[in-house]
């Protein structure tokens, strides 16, 4: 979900850009830099590429090498001779002056010498860890590794500066001279630039900057981080919830250290060129010696041992010392590899020495190109970060005061112009200086507005109300719940609304109006909340601390409750099994949420609520049964119950309609340390799944309260972890368990999280029926493994389809207990209990239910499909063996 938040927002915003302004390609002439020399290393026989060449200015201690498609950027120095040099390769130098062009296209000649020397190590056979000199050079590089670890330190501090640029990527084609509707539109020429990173056209459409100061204290442990300055234009401003594109960006391509394990990048982890298990992940080679800024070092290349695995390829420079610390490293994808959308990656990373002797990272520079569509342009992401002022001295206690980890200074988004000048280490481009004028000019475009509009409507599921110089006050939507269906509707329309921080900070407003017009009924929903803190547009942006008062009237299945979304979602209104059992409710509730920013959740509510039953549901006494006048039809069976391997089938119950009222005290806690969302104007969505969820939760129902007709007590548990199988993927399991502790109607035990929809949902049965196999205790499982194309990248033809499979396993073991069971004669007559509806049954508690999944993702980058087969209790009549489940569900 949360890469297809970002698969979606992105595109999408970049397709207005090229639809409305770039309905073609263009060329322009390259904005020549004075200081900087580019160009492109390329085989003078072939003319392909040559990756990782080197370029120095020898007797100077200055030099580069190119990327993995042979280009380079290095600095302009007149009067000193560079030098290209490559392994397999003559040598070229040429003499940088005045007259030199400031991009240099140098084509080296094989060595044929140099060639057939290779020739005969290739010979040699497979690559072998034993006796490498390489791989006992890596073995030193990785024990050596720990006694640079800042960790060790008793305290640490240093500054951190970050942008993050994006950019529409790679123009060319006609001169721009040829077109004429242009010529008015100068601002857009002058946005175009050249990238050093891939000597192409880019034309920037947000820049985003923030300066922090990291503290690290060992004993007791305590880190933070403490945002003293934020910056951000763009594009983000033409969207209120503009600020989900950095959130997810900074979250796919975070802050890379090779001194860790495990590199997380695009939310995967890739195993680091230095990790604890690189020996036998990687392969590396020796090729040279070669100074770096005035350090001798060896370089080293390396690669994965099978290069579609999720893995790094690029050059290792070590320092040829007895530290064997990496001075510098620089690192791509390898071009087979399966990762989705990437066309190109450079991560560059560098180490300082520091006055006491230790090396510290000091040079973060990331740069990739993605392609989401052959229909879009390519974009840029370049994020360039550096590390400045580290010390060690000890901290004072009261920076560590309190459990949250990232503290924002209250006049972070205010800075001046003095503030970063003093901090900003990487300097804007001419293109990044002039962003909010650029968009102020985009603004400016006739049918503008309209055309936001539309994308507004479209990203964010609603249509605000605002403009720009009155920003929206109530949000309309969502949009895809205005038409949907149900059993007893038949059509049904909604109208929704909410209100956003522009009409209050701290008060807000939700709603919605709908018709059935099947049913002839009007129903609502109005929530009014209170946020504590003062919010930015929305009160669920964290830290949510909110008291709501809810009011609603209207008609749901008991399944709906289990679902993600909203259960007017016209997407899920198609079900694979007739959804005929259904209820009114009159509900009303006070809920008070509070989050800490450490991961904590306290959820304490009290609701009352009127059920009525609809359709094909009923609720029953078992004592009426002795009255049989009141009955007005018997076509509905009770629920048969489990007897060995046959059922035993009690007497028929009556059809028809009561209601029941309830009155219960809800308190939840919930625990979920490092985990990070993002909120959409619909709903927040977790954005880094590694995080574990621990939930507790009880349940006290009141009888005599505001009307309520049962006492009863309920608890429940829950764990989720994902674990990552380096190749083979990931594995995420989501243990629960419940158990109703009292004598209860039938409304009130357990139901299994089942998915009526055709549209897959996480941690829910995909097989089991509407209240099928209701329960007072229970226990389920739910595992789903992605193996990320571990198996079908190997086989043949198969594996250019780059499909990745899935295999997924539910359980529920259940158990309902004589008390509730109103099957058993004892219980005969109780005005308690109901007759089960129709297609309710009683679990075996030695039996329990189990159903499996067999998927294939990744299908056109875009589309999961999964084959669902029931493996047991396919006897039952309303059973529904095998079927196939769908969704959108888009990763790197």
């Amino acid at each position: 979900m949360v890469v297809l938040l970002f698969i979606l927002h992105l595109p999408f915003t970049f397709f207005f850009f090229q639809s409305s302004i770039f309905n073609f390609q263009y060329s322009i002439a390259l904005a020549q830099n004075p200081h900087l020399l580019t160009g492109q290393i390329l085989d003078a026989t072939t003319g392909e590429p040559v990756p990782f060449a080197s370029c120095q200015y020898k007797g100077h201690n200055i030099g580069m090498v190119s990327d993995i498609e042979g280009n380079y950027s290095i600095a302009r120095h007149n009067g000193w001779y560079l030098t290209f040099s490559a392994v397999g390769y003559v040598s070229q130098t040429i003499l940088v002056n005045a007259s030199a062009k400031n991009i240099v296209r140098v084509r080296l000649q094989p060595d044929n010498k140099v060639l057939k020397e290779v020739t005969v190590k290739a010979k040699r056979g497979r690559y072998s860890r034993k006796n490498n000199p390489a791989v006992e050079m890596m073995k030193k590089v990785v024990a050596a590794k720990k006694l640079t670890d800042l960790s060790n330190r008793d305290f640490y501090q240093y500054n951190k500066y970050q942008k993050i640029t994006l950019a529409l990527n790679d123009f060319k084609a006609e001169e721009l001279d040829s077109l004429p509707k242009f010529k008015k539109r100068q601002w857009l020429v002058d946005q175009i630039e050249p990238c050093p990173y891939n000597n192409k056209l880019i034309l920037p459409v947000s820049v985003d900057e923030t300066v922090s100061q990291k503290i690290y204290r060992k004993k007791p442990h305590d880190e933070k981080t403490i945002i003293k300055g934020m910056n951000s234009t763009g594009i983000n401003d033409l969207i209120q919830t503009g600020d989900i594109l950095n959130t997810v960006i900074k979250d796919i391509f975070t802050d890379v250290n090779i001194y860790d394990d495990q590199i997380r990048m695009l939310q995967y982890p890739f195993t680091s060129p230095i990790g604890k298990d690189a020996i036998a992940f990687y392969r590396y080679y020796i090729q040279d010696t070669l100074m770096v800024n005035g350090d001798k070092c060896f370089h080293l290349h390396f690669l994965p041992n099978n290069q579609q695995d999720f893995g790094f390829r690029g050059d290792l420079y070590i320092l040829a010392d007895s530290s064997w610390q990496v001075k510098r490293c620089e690192m791509t994808i390898p071009k087979k590899s399966d990762v989705n959308f990437v066309e190109n990656m450079q991560i560059v990373q560098e180490f300082s020495q520091l006055p006491d002797g230790g090396w510290v990272l000091t040079v973060d520079d990331f740069f990739t190109e993605l392609k989401f569509a052959s229909f879009l342009n390519t974009f840029a992401v370049i994020r360039n970060t550096r590390l400045t002022d580290y010390a060690f001295d000890e901290l004072p206690r009261q920076l560590f005061k309190g459990k949250k980890k990232e503290v924002k200074d209250a006049n972070a988004m205010m800075r001046g112009d003095d503030f970063w000048a003093q901090y900003r280490q990487v300097e804007l481009t001419k293109s990044e200086s002039s962003m909010g004028n650029f968009i102020s000019n985009i603004e400016n475009i006739k049918g503008f507005k309209y055309i936001i509009f539309v994308l507004k409507a479209f990203i964010e599921n609603f249509v605000e109300t605002g403009s720009k110089k009155h920003p929206s006050k109530v949000d309309l939507g969502p949009i895809n719940t205005t038409v949907t269906s149900n059993f007893i509707d038949g059509l049904r329309t909604r109208l929704s609304a909410q209100t956003t921080a522009n009409l209050d900070s701290n008060f807000f407003f939700r709603g919605y109006i709908a018709r059935g017009w099947g049913s002839k009924k009007m129903y609502y929903k109005g929530d009014v909340i209170w946020s504590f803190n003062k919010k930015e547009y929305l009160p669920r942006e964290f830290p949510m601390r909110t008291l709501t008062f809810s009011s609603s009237y209207d008609i749901e299945s008991p399944s709906d409750k289990f679902m993600h979304t909203d259960k007017d979602n016209v997407f899920t209104a198609f079900k694979w099994s007739k959804v005929d059992k259904m209820l009114f409710y009159n509900r009303q509730s006070l809920t008070f949420e509070r989050e800490e920013d450490w991961g904590f959740r306290t959820t304490v509510r009290l609701k009352t609520e009127e059920n009525e039953a609809a359709g094909e549901l009923y609720y029953i006494p078992l004592s009426e049964s002795s009255d049989r006048s009141l009955w007005t039809n018997w076509s509905h069976p009770v629920a048969p119950m489990f007897e060995g391997n046959g059922f035993i089938t009690a007497n028929l119950a009556p059809v028809a309609s009561r209601k029941f009222r309830t009155t219960e005290l809800f308190a939840q806690l919930r625990f979920a340390p490092g985990e990070s969302f993002i909120n959409t104007k619909q709903r927040r969505v977790r954005i880094n799944l590694d995080a574990p969820v621990f939930t507790l939760s009880h349940t006290l129902g009141i009888k005599g309260v505001l009307g309520s007709d049962y006492s009863y007590n309920y608890t429940e548990a829950s764990i989720y972890k994902r674990f990552w199988l380096k190749s083979w993927g990931k594995l995420d399991i989501m243990l629960k368990g419940g158990l109703q502790w009292e004598k209860v109607p039938y409304p009130l035990l357990i139901m299994p999280e089942t998915n009526l929809s055709y549209i897959l949902q996480d941690f829910t049965f995909s097989s089991i029926n509407n209240m099928e196999f209701p329960t007072d205790r229970f226990l389920s499982g739910n595992i789903g493994w992605d193996l990320n194309g571990k198996i079908l990248n190997r086989i043949p033809l198969l594996k250019k389809l780059k499909w990745r499979e899935f295999i997924g396993f539910r359980i529920l073991w259940g158990d309902l207990t004589d008390k509730n069971n109103p099957l058993l004669e004892e219980n005969a007559g109780s005005p308690l209990l109901m007759y089960f509806p129709e297609g309710s049954y009683v679990i075996d508690s030695k039996r329990p239910y189990m159903e499996m999944s067999l998927g294939i993702h990744n299908i056109f980058k875009l589309i999961h499909v999964e084959y669902v087969r029931r493996l047991n209790y396919n006897e039952l009549p309303t059973a529904h063996k095998h079927g196939f489940r769908f969704m959108i569900r888009t990763t790197f």
